[in-house]
């Protein structure tokens, strides 16, 4: 299992304490460092949420909001947003009250293991560049069934290893090399950003995330390669 910190303690303690490190610096990198991708990224996202038309979100691992927010635009009945970081919570409710928002959209801490919400609360779930953080994967995805109704979807944007071979190596170059520099110069956290193509190279992205997700009760799964493979948008309905 892949760690931010090669300290003693659980994956899940350092994650949360990872992003509370990097918290006012992670919007930034983020479109800094993936040259503003990630928003066309999270607008697929969306667009796949859309097709159902849900009336009750929850967006797991949420961050600072950003994948909550762009689902306004689905023009929910509810929106919650969970992550176990504070400092990026706090980030989130900060642009919440800038945008002052009639819409229902609540932010608050929340385990994506042990959801604090009842069976069958949501017609959707998404979660953005967050299962690979999932100290268990299949406790998270398990959970994140659960709270979703008969025929709820689930909407997963995830990093992953493009399959081009020339690509690849150019891929790996940017990802332990440049992103890491950048991260630190940005950031502080010497580990946060080595972590993050560390988790993506350990993570079982493509047919192989497709089965935990079976395993644990999806059906309908697919699974589509974005720019490149850079990322990998993965969906699924609850059975």
């Amino acid at each position: 299992m892949v760690k931010p910190y090669n300290i003693k303690g659980s994956k899940k303690e350092q994650v949360a304490s990872m992003f509370n490190n990097i918290a006012q610096h992670y919007d930034f990198l983020n479109h800094f460092l993936s040259f503003g991708i990630d928003k066309c990224w999270r607008r697929k996202a969306i667009k796949e949420v859309g097709k159902i038309n849900p009336k009750k979100i929850i967006d797991i691992a949420t961050g600072t909001g950003d994948l909550a927010f762009a689902a306004l635009r689905l023009k929910p009945e509810s929106i919650a947003g969970i992550d176990i970081s504070e400092e990026m919570l706090a980030i989130a409710k900060q642009k919440l009250d800038k945008r002052q928002t009639s819409a229902s959209i609540h932010f608050e801490k929340g385990d994506s293991e042990n959801i604090s919400f009842p069976d069958n609360t949501f017609d959707a779930a998404t979660v953005a560049f967050g299962v690979r953080n999932f100290e268990d994967l299949d406790k998270g995805l398990s959970e994140i069934n659960r709270v979703l109704r008969k025929g709820g979807k689930l909407v997963v944007l995830e990093f992953s290893k493009p399959r081009n071979y020339l690509f690849n190596k150019l891929y790996r170059f940017y990802s332990f090399k440049i992103i890491p520099f950048f991260g630190k110069l940005f950031s502080k956290d010497d580990r946060a950003y080595k972590y993050l193509p560390e988790s993506v190279n350990a993570f079982p992205d493509g047919e192989r995330f497709l089965e935990h997700m079976s395993n644990v009760g999806f059906n309908n799964l697919t699974f589509k390669p974005l720019t490149f493979g850079i990322a990998t948008l993965y969906t699924g309905i609850k059975a």
